[in-house]
């Protein structure tokens, strides 16, 4: 069975898969669904970017996607990594901040701003603050640089108390 020339748009079906660890978010409230297209002889292309190099969730979500198109009637489907340009978290959607900040994780801010080429060493500590998705106060404390997933920090809030995970900018 395909599901060419029926009314099933691909694009539509990938963009239902979540992200493996973070639930709440679509790969494409996340940013990492960059393209579904289908060519000539019929076949799904989608295109993913991994939010860093060595993402472990990346084979999870291309078995995710092949499976999602596969149960929509696309008998073809080919799932391809695209490495340029480096997602970014400023690629989250609206939508996605807003589903983060009610799952209890503070969003990231906007991305640092560098210049084209190789990224720079930088020995100091990373300074990083987010407001506590709880209660909204923006008086949290950094527990460890690395929480649940590398992508993400483990912070308290000073007001509520509460321990929240911020998504890191990237």
């Amino acid at each position: 069975m395909s599901a060419v020339g029926t009314a099933v748009d691909p694009r539509a079906v990938a963009g239902t898969v979540t992200d493996p660890e973070l639930p709440m978010l679509t790969l494409a409230d996340l940013g990492v669904l960059r393209d579904v297209r289908t060519g000539d002889d019929g076949t799904v292309v989608v295109e993913i970017t991994p939010t860093y190099t060595g993402c472990p969730a990346m084979g999870v979500m291309r078995a995710d996607l092949l499976h999602a198109l596969h149960a929509a009637g696309f008998d073809r489907v080919e799932v391809r990594t695209v490495l340029s340009p480096a997602w970014s978290t400023d690629w989250i959607s609206a939508e996605g901040r807003r589903r983060l900040a009610a799952a209890g994780i503070a969003p990231p801010g906007a991305a640092p701003v560098r210049p084209a080429g190789p990224v720079p060493l930088q020995l100091g500590p990373t300074r990083r603050t987010a407001s506590c998705p709880l209660c909204g106060s923006a008086d949290t404390e950094e527990l460890s640089e690395f929480g649940a997933t590398a992508c993400k920090a483990l912070r308290r809030c000073r007001s509520c108390r509460e321990p929240f995970e911020h998504v890191k900018e990237i």
